[in-house]
């Protein structure tokens, strides 16, 4: 009886287990299609309007028009899937985030990869769509070439590595800061999504003439990789400066600002 007995826990406990495993890992992989479509409507919007609509003859949205395009991907994936992942769409925020005490650093790695397989692919759709045009080329010898982010004689209006550094680093530390304020707890969450995307705006607004603005790695590299050249040799600079500046961001929000009084 008492086999019969052990036999039938163990049997139920396995049952139990496997179909934990299977609804996290279900849930997991919501997250990273959320992250992979959020990343790829980012990069596909706001580098496609540098692209596609920003020099167009009298018709051109400009540096406005690009930094609102930016934060209109952002704000719009907020509401669609920000309550499925977290609506990160940047492996600086993700980071960030971990370090803030927002986001379990298990799950680091798998929406980094996420990330940049959907800008990687955003990056593709947007190469396809222009090659389709006579006389479009890739020229990775002029300072963003295919919306590509650089410093020196690749920042667009000539800024040095120290200054478009210090511009992701600090553009992306009170970027965190304003993410994890405006989903604190404390928050009226339901306007986070509104702040977050007016603060990619205004991010872009300040930085576009300095490194084409990046803030975001995973937006570098999808670009980078198309480009070539130098822009592909200088990606390095959005890697580190953004991830640093969101670290330290998040370090900040955690230590020094958030409201820790459950009343």
């Amino acid at each position: 009886m008492s086999d019969l007995l052990l036999v039938f826990i163990t049997c139920n406990f396995k049952l139990l287990t496997n179909r934990a495993i299977t609804r996290f890992k279900t849930k997991l992989m919501k997250k990273l299609f959320a992250e992979f479509f959020g990343t790829y409507w980012l990069v596909f919007g706001g580098c496609g309007s540098a692209l596609f609509a920003a020099g167009i003859p009298n018709l051109g949205i400009g540096f406005i028009g690009v930094s609102l395009a930016f934060g209109l991907t952002v704000l719009t994936m907020a509401y669609a899937v920000g309550h499925i992942s977290g609506g990160h769409f940047n492996p600086a925020v993700s980071f960030g985030l971990c370090a803030g005490g927002r986001f379990s650093g298990k799950d680091l790695i798998p929406y980094v990869v996420s990330q940049c397989i959907g800008a990687i692919a955003a990056a593709a759709t947007l190469f396809f769509i222009w090659s389709g045009k006579t006389g479009n080329i890739i020229d990775n010898t002029k300072a963003g070439v295919f919306a590509s982010n650089g410093f020196g004689a690749f920042s667009p209006d000539g800024y040095s590595m120290l200054s478009c550094f210090a511009a992701e680093f600090i553009l992306i530390m009170f970027f965190l800061i304003v993410i994890l304020g405006a989903t604190d707890k404390f928050a009226n969450g339901k306007f986070a999504g509104i702040a977050i995307g007016l603060a990619l705006t205004l991010i872009h607004l300040i930085s576009i003439p300095i490194t084409n603005t990046s803030v975001n790695p995973a937006r570098s590299l999808s670009q980078a990789i198309f480009a070539g050249g130098t822009p592909l040799m200088q990606v390095w600079l959005f890697w580190i400066a953004p991830i640093a500046g969101a670290l330290l961001g998040g370090i900040i929000y955690k230590n020094l600002l958030q409201n820790h009084d459950e009343k």
